[in-house]
């Protein structure tokens, strides 16, 4: 388990608590008004990086030879599989609320196994295709400010190019 600035976390049903919280209560803190209170948002663990990931996946598949399979198109097959993978778990669920809590332990589980996976695939696609992903994802989120601006779409799901100047 890590721990950051905020103090010590644990996890319960995979989602991470408060050392303060008892095992299944979500932890909340007060609003301004000390009346409302707001989840605590979820987090990732600092470790393993992508970087972490990317060379653990490295030496997995060179250690099984398997570099000759491993070109763009055959894992990006792969993570499409993977993804509908994901899908079906929630296929026929309806709506799923946030933190999965009708979902049982075996349930979650299955969900960490597919969405490795899907991540796995995806770093090494992008290892292929010599895309820096942190770096991507950044300069990508930097478009979105520009595309999506808060104050023009804020509380709305309309695409960018339904918006009026």
């Amino acid at each position: 388990m890590s721990s950051d600035a905020t103090g010590s976390s644990n996890f319960v049903n995979g989602s991470p608590q408060s050392g303060h919280s008892k095992q299944g209560e979500q932890d909340t803190h007060s609003a301004h008004n000390g009346l409302d209170t707001v989840p605590q948002r979820f987090k990732f663990s600092s470790d393993p990086t992508m970087e972490d990931i990317r060379r653990l996946q490295a030496e997995f598949t060179d250690e099984r030879d398997w570099n000759q399979f491993h070109q763009p198109r055959n894992l990006l097959l792969a993570l499409v599989g993977e993804v509908g993978e994901v899908a079906e778990l929630f296929q026929w669920k309806g709506e799923v609320a946030e933190g999965l809590p009708d979902w049982t332990e075996a349930e979650r589980e299955h969900l960490s196994h597919e969405l490795s996976d899907v991540l796995i695939y995806l770093l090494e696609l992008a290892e292929k295709c010599h895309v820096d992903l942190p770096k991507a994802v950044l300069r990508k989120m930097a478009l979105n400010r520009l595309k999506y601006p808060a104050s023009k779409v804020h509380g709305s799901a309309k695409k960018y190019t339904e918006y009026q100047d």
